[in-house]
């Protein structure tokens, strides 16, 4: 297996991401270590919030939220997952694993923001994320989850085979394509190169192509036991919890309403489904959900 790494000159000029470089190398198992870039944006010594994308983008995605909320008082840091964004590649799809990427992310979070933070999560951001939540709930101010879930197995819905069929053997897997048609309002061409900017070739899709193939949402998969012990913590967690889903998204319809349902901390909350929204709702509404995230930190008492 090869550890792929990005080409800085795909990046030089992306629009609105005037964001500085952060990098922690990262010990992937068997033997192989890759760097794992993220952004670290405003006060070190500001309440941080953490933002976790899913699949297939990256820490561009969050461009058009951070600006607010480093004015609203936060550190903002956003990772980039192993086999996305800048951060390093593993060129072979059958070493992504679930529980790899919440090892891995979990040893960016340990050295890079080891106190309590508030979280945005979407889409796999969610299903690393809450999975966090539920496993070290004290590590957590408050959540703001948007179209996800963390599933424990079921029948998956036939929009989602269809995606996780497409990933898997589409020829054509052409990234920023699939950013732009999940989304309601349209990139503009620099942003959808943006997108296509991380996956040059074939094998720097390897982890974009492992990733649908890896939600637990049939019985029997790898994750389930896990995903079922976190669901304890994460039913339990009191703190603010609130979800902010899109309208158009056809992948999380009415998961929103589950969250909100079986989490203790989601109880009285503004809860919302988002109109002229879709699945990547940060491009959608970015507005919304900066203010979102900013409104659950002050009710939490974890922002001023």
């Amino acid at each position: 297996m090869e550890i792929l790494t990005a080409d800085p000159a795909r990046f030089a000029e992306l629009p609105d991401y005037p964001f500085a470089e952060n990098w922690l190398e990262i010990d992937l198992g068997e033997g192989h270590r890759a760097r794992m870039h993220y952004l670290d944006e405003g006060p070190k010594d500001a309440p941080p919030v953490l933002l976790f994308h899913g699949e297939p983008s990256w820490s561009f995605l969050y461009r058009k939220m951070i600006p607010p909320l480093i004015d609203a008082g936060f550190r903002v840091i956003a990772p980039d997952l192993i086999g996305f964004g800048k951060s390093d590649k593993p060129d072979d799809i059958a070493f992504y694993t679930y529980d790899r990427h919440i090892s891995w992310l979990r040893q960016w979070r340990d050295a890079v923001c080891p106190a309590p933070a508030a979280l945005f999560c979407q889409d796999w951001g969610g299903l690393l994320g809450l999975r966090m939540v539920g496993e070290e709930p004290d590590r957590f101010a408050c959540v703001v989850a948007s179209n996800t879930f963390l599933p424990t197995g079921g029948t998956p819905s036939p929009t989602f085979i269809a995606w996780r069929e497409f990933a898997k053997s589409s020829p054509d897997f052409l990234i920023g394509a699939l950013i732009d048609r999940a989304t309601v309002t349209p990139r503009s061409e620099a942003e959808i190169a943006a997108y296509d900017a991380p996956f040059p070739d074939e094998p720097s899709k390897a982890g974009a192509r492992a990733f649908p193939a890896l939600v637990p949402v049939e019985d029997g998969m790898d994750g389930i036991e896990q995903n079922q012990r976190a669901w304890v913590g994460l039913a339990a967690f009191e703190r603010p919890f609130l979800t902010l889903f899109g309208a158009d998204d056809p992948v999380t319809g009415g998961l929103g309403e589950t969250l909100a349902e079986r989490i203790k901390g989601a109880g009285d909350m503004p809860h919302e489904i988002l109109p002229t929204c879709g699945h990547f709702c940060q491009e959608d509404r970015p507005a919304e959900l900066a203010q979102g995230v900013i409104d659950t930190a002050k009710r939490a008492g974890f922002l001023a």
